[in-house]
């Protein structure tokens, strides 16, 4: 009740009252209305009515009959409570009918499981589909309509409940709901575990994982697979291998999934090596994910000619590539800067039955912009088939910045900011644009944009692991105890730097600062 309530109270979409009033009320629903019956339902009802209408039924006749009755009086009422379920739970306003809806959805003795029109798998599948679309307002609903009618301790239902406010990032509640569970299973401790992986929330996930084991609760592949995906986004290589000996202790290191988990932590982790001799070790268990899962790790460390060789050898074994293979090579052409074969992959993507995504044209900007090839990069946008996107602007304007190129610059700032007005880094390059054109009236009025709507841009993290544990840095970061020696080794190699003839780049952004200071 209280999580629904801070829910409730905090989110403009919901109106108190009702709501509370619903959880309170003791006295039973209204009577049950269904909507018109489905075709199936009609067939059978006609084929119930030819049958039924003969004087003298024949035993065979009797016999369906009988079977005919049987799901009208039990898989009619959950497949239209089901539909009625699904189909508020994919509307675009569920709280539009929300009196209603509470009304319709069981008949008198609601409180008695047994005579419900529903059950906890109907109930558990709509708060599933409300998480898949992250329809927080009628995952509410359903959770209000689970505590009303009992069904809230199953474990199935506060397990969906779980992976509903995960997935809407409501993470704070979803552990409430874990915690208030009577009976957790395996999967209830997979669906909290992998909450917080999506959240990169290493410590808790390894915490909840480490209770898990205490309390006697084994751990299946699916907790593990959540549990690397979690080293993953954080970068913790040591927490991986750690999660990666428990995968060989339980015998689960010949999962493809697995494997293919693994694979993308070592490479996010830095270590390509690893990931490449568990590649290799799956021989023939391999599928498109793992594939996919190297060339993308080959793309991450610049590896172009790798990843385009893996891609050929893709190809030799008859493995047919999907798009995320091609965002994987074009990732790979442009990190490398190989222009003609990031061209080459391009084309070739129709010819594999492959039709390209806004990622895949964004490589070929970033790819041509990076090769200096401005005008051709601002062309492709421009002659794109498809709608371009804030995404694709902010790489050329990242090309522009790195050649120096003022005036296509502003044009793919000014154009990004159509697409997205309250990116404050966006104001802030296009004001240091303007700046470098001498164009002051400019930079004053985006300086005044930015003022009149409260934009700070949010400075960006470092971190690196130390001892299995992480610690992260920003600009001007001087939280950290141990920052004064951190200084000292940092003015230490850019000296060394200096002696072996390498001249640190050093970029100020004088606009920036005075933005800043503006704010």
């Amino acid at each position: 009740m209280n999580i629904l309530t801070s829910i409730i109270q905090r989110d403009s979409c919901f109106t108190l009252k009702p709501l509370l009033l619903f959880l309170s009320q003791s006295s039973s629903f209204s009577s049950y209305r269904l909507n018109p019956p489905s075709k199936k339902l009609s067939k059978a009802l006609r084929i119930r009515d030819i049958i039924s209408s003969k004087p003298t039924p024949s035993p065979s006749r009797q016999n369906h009959l009988r079977l005919i009755q049987d799901f009208l009086e039990t898989d009619s009422d959950q497949f239209a409570a089901q539909n009625f379920f699904n189909d508020f739970a994919y509307s675009d306003s569920p709280t539009e009918n929300l009196p209603i809806f509470f009304n319709e959805i069981i008949e008198p003795p609601a409180i008695n499981k047994e005579n419900s029109k529903f059950n906890a798998v109907v109930l558990s599948n709509a708060i599933s589909s409300c998480g898949s679309k992250h329809n927080l307002c009628g995952g509410i609903q359903y959770h209000c309509l689970a505590i009303k009618t009992g069904f809230f301790p199953n474990v199935y239902v506060a397990s969906s409940l779980v992976t509903f406010y995960g997935k809407c990032c409501e993470l704070e509640k979803a552990y409430k709901v874990f915690e208030e569970m009577p009976v957790k299973n395996v999967v209830s401790w997979t669906t909290i575990i992998a909450g917080f992986a999506q959240g990169w929330q290493i410590d808790m996930c390894l915490g909840l994982y480490n209770m898990m084991k205490n309390l006697t609760v084994k751990p299946n592949d699916f907790t593990l697979t959540s549990l690397l995906r979690a080293c993953t986004g954080s970068g913790a290589l040591g927490q991986g291998r750690s999660a990666h000996c428990q995968v060989i202790q339980m015998g689960f290191h010949s999962y493809s999934f697995i494997c293919n988990a693994l694979i993308s932590m070592y490479c996010k982790c830095g270590i390509v090596e690893d990931a490449l001799f568990i590649f290799e070790k799956m021989a023939g268990d391999k599928d498109i994910v793992s594939w996919n899962s190297m060339i993308a790790g080959y793309a991450q460390h610049g590896l172009a000619m790798e990843g385009i060789g893996l891609f050929e050898k893709m190809e030799e074994e008859k493995i047919k590539p999907d798009a995320i293979t091609f965002l994987g090579v074009l990732s790979s052409c442009r990190h490398g800067g190989l222009v003609e074969q990031g061209r080459a992959c391009f084309d070739s993507m129709v010819t594999h039955g492959v039709k390209p995504e806004l990622d895949h044209y964004s490589c070929i900007v970033d790819l041509l912009g990076r090769a200096g090839l401005l005008e051709e990069a601002r062309d492709f946008i421009l002659k794109m088939p498809i709608c371009h996107n804030a995404v694709i602007w902010g790489s050329l304007l990242s090309s522009c910045r790195l050649h120096g190129s003022i005036w296509i610059g502003i044009e793919a700032a000014e154009s990004r900011l159509l697409l997205e007005p309250g990116c404050a880094a966006t104001h802030v390059q296009l004001a240091n644009l303007y700046a470098s054109a001498k164009r002051w009236d400019q930079v004053a009025r985006v300086r005044k944009l930015m003022k009149d709507k409260g934009l700070k841009t949010n400075p960006g993290y470092s971190w690196i692991e130390v001892k299995n544990e992480l610690y992260r840095f920003r600009a001007e970061d001087k939280s950290n105890t141990k920052v004064t020696i951190i200084l000292g080794v940092l003015s230490c190699l850019v000296d060394h730097m200096k002696m072996l003839g390498y001249v640190p780049e050093m970029q100020e952004e004088e606009v920036d600062e005075a933005l800043c200071s503006t704010i």
